[in-house]
């Protein structure tokens, strides 16, 4: 397997539906919201983490992880290093240090690695509605006046999620910081398959507040070997048209997405772009078409 050999720009567009993308657990767990936009933004961890649990479920070992000894105590990651024999076998271990890279210390130094593949944060294309819905719970309890004299005991809580958000992610693999962690090619495809199909099914956003996220559409420009170019800020070029108002979007029937800008933005690179590839789901409406939009670049589908 050859050490990443190109550089990769990617462009991945999720939405969430009546969830909460990305809660904030010093706010009570609401959405983080711009207030100044009225947008909600995704913190790049979050869509690591998302990509390493998928990765897990997937059956490649991951090493940032929450992993339980069997007498429930979690593991650290000091023993993470130990059951791969050592700080020098970790990279070909863990494919998660391999994209992301990582910060290990041991009895004689401190290793850090630099993850060839980072992300921006994800903002969403549009303003979002912030919803707060009160519930309550009722969990056994020691017995109360109330309860003596037939009432129920419950709590109170506050649950908070957006109604609807289409979100714009940026990413980058960089393959001269590939060569210190041996991040391959095989990597970045498996990166990707976990990227798009973790928002669609992983178990990991299968929680309560998290189920209904849909991957969208998967955008990968591969430039040319040799290219050491970003275009940047992919995520910006892209735009939602709706004769609804932002915050009345409650899915891709009420939208479509405009490519206009993000062609015309790496049209300006096409010299230094070998390809694009791409994976869309039916239900989101584009225009123009994704082979229309990159006329003179090669465009491949990507199949998952």
């Amino acid at each position: 397997m050859s050490i990443l050999s190109r550089r990769h720009e990617i462009l991945f567009l999720y939405d969430v539906s009546m969830a909460n993308p990305n809660g904030d657990p010093l706010d009570e767990n609401r959405p983080r919201y711009d207030e100044e936009t009225g947008r909600v933004f995704v913190r790049d961890a979050r869509i690591k983490r998302t990509i390493r649990d998928t990765l897990a479920e997937m059956g490649y070992p991951v090493c940032i992880i929450e992993e339980r000894k069997p007498d429930g105590t979690l593991k650290t990651k000091s023993e993470k290093i130990n059951d791969v024999g050592g700080l020098e076998n970790v990279l070909e271990n863990y494919i998660d240090i391999r994209l992301f890279g990582g910060t290990f210390a041991s009895q004689k130094n401190i290793q850090t690695w630099t993850g060839p593949v980072q992300f921006v944060y994800g903002v969403s294309l549009h303003k979002v509605k912030m919803l707060n819905i009160k519930g309550t719970s009722v969990m056994p309890s020691e017995p109360k006046e109330e309860e003596k004299k037939g009432k129920k005991s419950g709590t109170m809580f506050d649950d908070y999620r957006i109604a609807y958000g289409l979100i714009a992610v940026y990413g980058v693999a960089n393959q001269n910081a590939a060569e210190h962690t041996r991040m391959t090619d095989e990597d970045f495809e498996i990166m990707l398959k976990a990227l798009w199909i973790g928002h669609r099914g992983g178990s990991v956003l299968l929680t309560g507040s998290k189920i209904g996220h849909m991957s969208r559409l998967l955008i990968d420009v591969v430039h040319k070997e040799g290219s050491l170019d970003l275009i940047g800020g992919l995520h910006r070029a892209v735009y939602v048209v709706s004769d609804k108002n932002d915050e009345e979007i409650r899915g891709p029937e009420d939208y479509k997405l405009s490519l206009e800008r993000l062609a015309q933005k790496i049209l300006r690179f096409k010299d230094k772009v070998e390809k694009i590839r791409y994976i869309a789901d039916e239900e989101l409406r584009v225009e123009p078409s994704i082979e229309e939009a990159f006329q003179g670049i090669t465009v491949e589908k990507l199949e998952f």
